[in-house]
């Protein structure tokens, strides 16, 4: 496919929107050897968890303790998320080995006013209305460029389904804000906490921008896998040359604010990694190391994940290939031969026996007559 990007970057975001919606309880060594784990991957850029108020997000009370406590790793650049002043001061003592410094300038807004109330303790219209500040800050900071996030853009739990006429009334808004100030506008977010996406909606929402604003090249996808299509929508992504995605292990993820819980999950990092390495896409993952990261991610927070290529393994190939006469495979636990090895289902059935069909070699071809 000649609209396929070569490469892509893959944020994986167990460390915070994975976390967030786990238990408190879990042990600040626990997310220690997660986080480590994820050192491993071959990620470039992993972010700790949030500097977020401990009342609304308890799951990052101990978010000073990783802080200090963590090892960094060579290659690795370590951020944070932070929502205000508090939180950038926070994050900031920490740094260079927390760098929350770069600092995009981007106008969002929610296309669901409920959801900009319950999330950000703002209505769509102060979300409006704070965006020439924002614009401001761009200019003050030189950026050349702008930036547009479109907050829930394909529906919402608590309004219903969005149009793509809504969606580009909400980014004509916001292109116009910037052009006024003298900017171009190169990226594009869509945002997604409640899952709505679908894959034809995506194609459909990503040609008109295109069609109608040229000059944004760049384009970046936040989409929650709520209803189980969102590896779909990000292959029509991929088709149209999207570069820029966001995930988590074994798909862990949600948001306490839109009604879904754990529910809402993400796509699984292993599983979009795989997608794009058979696509022959590079993400600068190692696969492998993902999959170990995705076991310990399961051990952390006490339960199975969603991820599929986690629980199978990668396709076999080579010395990988599965032998003729391995036994009945059942369970997720023998399933995980992958990794660690034949053990893993000595004490089950194998009916092959010698002279059968499976132990014979292989017959001769019948002649043609």
């Amino acid at each position: 496919m000649s609209g396929l990007p070569k490469s892509v970057v893959i944020t994986d975001d167990t460390m915070r929107e994975g976390l967030q919606i786990e238990s408190a309880d879990i042990p600040v060594s626990e997310k220690l050897r997660l986080l480590d784990a994820l050192g491993e991957t071959g990620a470039k850029v992993i972010s700790i968890g949030s500097f977020a108020h401990p009342k609304w997000t308890p799951q990052m009370a101990c978010i000073d303790e990783i802080a200090e406590q963590f090892v960094p790793k060579p290659g690795i650049r370590y951020t944070a998320a932070i929502f205000n002043r508090k939180g950038f001061e926070r994050a900031d003592k920490y740094y260079p080995k927390i760098d929350v410094r770069a600092k995009r300038y981007s106008t969002h807004v929610e296309l669901c006013d409920t959801f900009a109330r319950r999330n950000y303790n703002r209505t769509q219209a102060q979300q409006i209305a704070g965006m020439d500040a924002t614009i401001a800050a761009a200019r003050e900071a030189g950026m050349e460029y702008g930036s547009v996030a479109l907050g829930n853009p394909f529906g919402s739990n608590f309004e219903g389904p969005f149009t793509l006429e809504q969606r580009m009334d909400m980014l004509e808004l916001m292109i116009k804000r910037w052009h006024n100030a003298g900017f171009k506008v190169k990226r594009c977010s869509f945002l997604e906490a409640m899952g709505w996406n679908l894959p034809h909606q995506v194609r459909e929402t990503l040609l008109e921008i295109r069609d109608r604003w040229p000059e944004i090249t760049d384009f970046h996808c936040h989409l929650h896998n709520t209803r189980g299509v969102t590896i779909a929508s990000y292959y029509e992504a991929l088709t149209l040359g999207v570069a820029e995605f966001d995930t988590s292990l074994g798909g862990m993820g949600g948001c306490p604010y839109c009604g879904n819980g754990r529910a809402a999950g993400h796509v699984p990092t292993e599983d979009f990694v795989d997608l794009c390495h058979e696509m022959g896409i590079e993400t600068g993952y190692n696969l492998d190391k993902l999959l170990d990261a995705a076991a310990i991610a399961e051990e952390v927070v006490g339960h199975p994940l969603w991820g599929h290529v986690s629980k199978s393994g990668p396709r076999p190939r080579g010395d990988r290939i599965y032998p003729a006469d391995m036994p009945f495979v059942e369970t997720l636990e023998e399933a995980a031969h992958y990794r660690n090895g034949p053990d893993v289902y000595a004490d089950q059935l194998s009916p092959w026996t010698d002279g059968d069909a499976l132990t014979r070699g292989p017959a001769a071809p019948v002649a043609a007559k």
